[in-house]
């Protein structure tokens, strides 16, 4: 089954059409026959036998693509003069640069913002270092650290590769939240060495974002550089999972009128992510949880494919000792939370859940199960796809998150801001807007970053990891 149509596999194609009647339709013809949704139709040129347009189309991959430049070359009288893959061309060049906030334009300024008046500025933060916050860019700057080792699910494609990421990342900091941030992607797997690095680099920053760092060594340098700097760490790929799913699963349960206490849920996939977001929602009430892998169900006692977040879920779920497949997990449960890979239940397992199943099939770009495979078998469907509704994704948590954090000069981040974060996620979706198809707010949502946000920061002031109690005062 191909998946829908994309604006990630969107090309722009040049087309020289023979000036007849019926030319434009033919080719339209064969891009919706062919599966691929148009996005527009630019005028180029008109000549005397030929118009040339510019069609961008969606497509479903990077070989459906292909197939519809194909069908359109197979046409008599149109000529594919070129296409250009329209994600690449926003990658040319990098996504971010650095800009100034000053004009360096006569000798006063250069006195000013460097030799010799930059000394007087140097020394206040010596005798002073606090004042690195107010007198450099501390006070709103992010570092977004990656080895590359663990790259959405590319794997282990180091950490030149990682970098498109990271940089988008970053750009998302900013476009969200009024953060700067700057993606710093290290040639080394070493753990000792990536602590080592981010403890040397983190003067310059308020806050740590790791990303993309694979388990089991993310935790351990998660832990190491949480208990050594002063600034929060915080490893996105755990707990902004952790909270956007939680946000987006006290809703869902509100439509289908079920408690979180009482709910079964099934996780399939025990990484990282998994571990984190099982802990956030047993901190927040949840009781009837079980894992599942690759080879079934996590029990305790079990030998098989184990490691130690593995073992940690073994120890922690799964209360009754229930054993087999993720089907054999599914059946009678209310919720099943995807963080794995495509494909992996069927809809014969989805069938077998609870009245009202909840399906929360995130992983990317292919989910557990498509939402078209499910239809109404589910009361509740989300992904982490942009172009399903009810996107789980982590940019509603990463940008308000580090916001607050920022705005109150945190020294790290603890459960209770990951609660509040994603309390007031769930909180943005009004009783009145609730809906099987509206548990969680868009990305574009302007609402977010700043209830997020202030969460975040009331959440670390009331617990005593803040340096100050103002908040707001960060450039944005």
């Amino acid at each position: 089954m191909l998946n829908a149509p994309s604006a990630s596999y969107s090309l722009t194609i040049r087309l020289e059409i023979t000036n007849k009647p019926g030319m434009l339709g033919k080719v339209t013809s064969a891009i919706g026959k062919g599966g691929g949704d148009i996005g527009a139709i630019d005028l180029v040129e008109v000549g005397k036998a030929t118009i040339t347009r510019d069609i961008t189309v969606k497509a479903s991959d990077e070989r459906h693509g292909q197939q519809l430049v194909d069908r359109l070359k197979a046409i008599a009288g149109v000529r594919v003069v070129n296409f250009s893959d329209r994600t690449f061309l926003m990658h040319l060049g990098g996504k971010i640069e650095v800009r100034g906030k000053v004009s360096v334009k006569t000798r006063d300024d250069l006195a000013m913002v460097y030799t010799p008046g930059v000394a007087r500025v140097c020394m206040a933060i010596h005798h002073d270092p606090e004042k690195a916050y107010t007198l450099t860019v501390k006070q709103n700057m992010v570092a977004v650290v990656s080895d590359g080792s663990a790259v959405l699910g590319l794997g282990d494609i180091g950490p030149s590769a990682a970098q498109p990421v990271m940089e988008g990342k970053a750009l998302l900091f900013k476009e969200l939240a009024g953060v700067d941030a700057f993606p710093l992607c290290l040639a080394t797997k070493d753990v000792d060495e990536i602590v080592a690095t981010v403890k040397a680099i983190a003067p310059v920053f308020g806050g740590i974002n790791l990303e993309d760092i694979s388990a089991p060594r993310c935790f351990e340098i998660e832990q190491r550089l949480q208990r050594d700097l002063d600034i929060p760490v915080f490893h996105d790929d755990q707990h902004g999972t952790a909270v956007v799913v939680m946000g987006a699963l006290l809703n869902a349960l509100k439509v289908v009128k079920k408690r979180l206490p009482d709910a079964r849920i099934v996780f399939c996939g025990a990484g990282a992510s998994g571990i984190a977001t099982a802990k956030l929602l047993m901190k927040v009430g949840a009781k009837h949880i079980v894992a599942c892998d690759r080879s079934g169900v996590l029990y305790k006692g079990r030998t098989e494919n184990m490691n130690p977040m593995k073992e940690w879920f073994a120890k922690h779920t799964n209360s009754k000792g229930l054993r087999g497949t993720v089907g054999d997990a599914l059946a009678g449960a209310d919720v099943f939370i995807g963080l794995s890979g495509p494909g992996v239940v069927s809809l014969k397992d989805i069938k077998a859940m609870n009245r009202d199943p909840i399906v929360f099939a995130m992983a990317n770009p292919v989910p557990e199960i498509q939402p078209e495979e499910v239809g109404s078998s589910v009361r509740v469907m989300a992904t982490g796809r942009s172009d399903y509704p009810n996107q789980i994704n982590n940019c509603c948590g990463f940008p308000g998150i580090f916001r607050g954090l920022l705005d109150v000069r945190a020294r790290r981040v603890n459960d209770e801001m990951k609660v509040a974060a994603g309390q007031a996620l769930a909180d943005i979706v009004g009783k009145d807007e609730l809906s099987e198809e509206y548990i969680t707010p868009s990305v574009f949502d302007r609402r977010v970053v700043e209830a997020v946000a202030s969460a975040v920061a009331d959440a670390a002031i009331r617990t005593g990891v803040a340096r100050r109690r103002k908040r707001g005062a960060s450039a944005r």
